[in-house]
């Protein structure tokens, strides 16, 4: 009985809920008590770079881990990853018996193919500080230390800006190659838009 009058609950709660982010900030996100303040690190060509290199690279990874213990650090796509449609075109193909649908739908895949290739490689890397203070200038100092680490260590790294982390969120999420120009809030530009009309 418990069971289901949760699920009721959490039935109709938005993503934005059940992940626990509450707004965009100043400086990052609000998830929870804790704020989060989101870094892109420029990748390195390790392929390029000779051994003695690379172990210089990872021990300077390793003095950023030893003086910010609590930062965490994801990998992603810095583009939409297209292995769903790609596998529905290939199921579709099976099942097509008309053979000039079959040939369009071929066609489809290697597009898809082709685009997957070329940002195959395009991969970011983040670096994200949780703040604890709600105190925003607390927040702000955190994230300036945190950032002079990282570029101290010999990282390329960049604050990211609100429409930074949206378009991550888009991405991570699988719902746009522009989350960058998603609203703050679902149906926001159509108020906006409305308001225009009454005008």
């Amino acid at each position: 009985m418990r069971k289901s009058r949760i699920k009721k609950k959490r039935k109709g709660k938005s993503t934005q809920y059940l992940i626990g982010i509450k707004t965009f900030t100043k400086n990052g996100l609000k998830v929870g008590k804790d704020e989060l303040v989101f870094f892109m690190v420029q990748a390195t060509n390790i392929s390029v770079l000779s051994h003695i290199n690379i172990e210089i690279k990872i021990r300077h990874l390793m003095m950023i881990l030893s003086a910010v213990p609590d930062i965490e650090i994801t990998c992603t796509d810095s583009c939409e990853c297209f292995d769903t449609n790609k596998s529905y075109i290939k199921d579709r193909i099976e099942e097509e018996s008309n053979e000039k649908v079959r040939k369009i739908l071929n066609k489809d895949l290697k597009f898809l193919d082709s685009i997957q290739t070329e940002t195959s490689t395009a991969r970011q890397f983040l670096f994200i500080a949780r703040c604890k203070s709600a105190k925003s200038e607390n927040v702000l100092q955190k994230a300036n230390r945190v950032e002079k680490i990282i570029a101290d260590q010999g990282f390329e790294v960049t604050r990211m800006s609100k429409g930074d982390i949206k378009r991550f969120l888009a991405i991570y999420f699988d719902a746009s190659m522009n989350g960058d120009l998603m609203p703050d809030y679902d149906g926001e530009q159509y108020i906006s838009e409305a308001e225009n009309e009454e005008a």
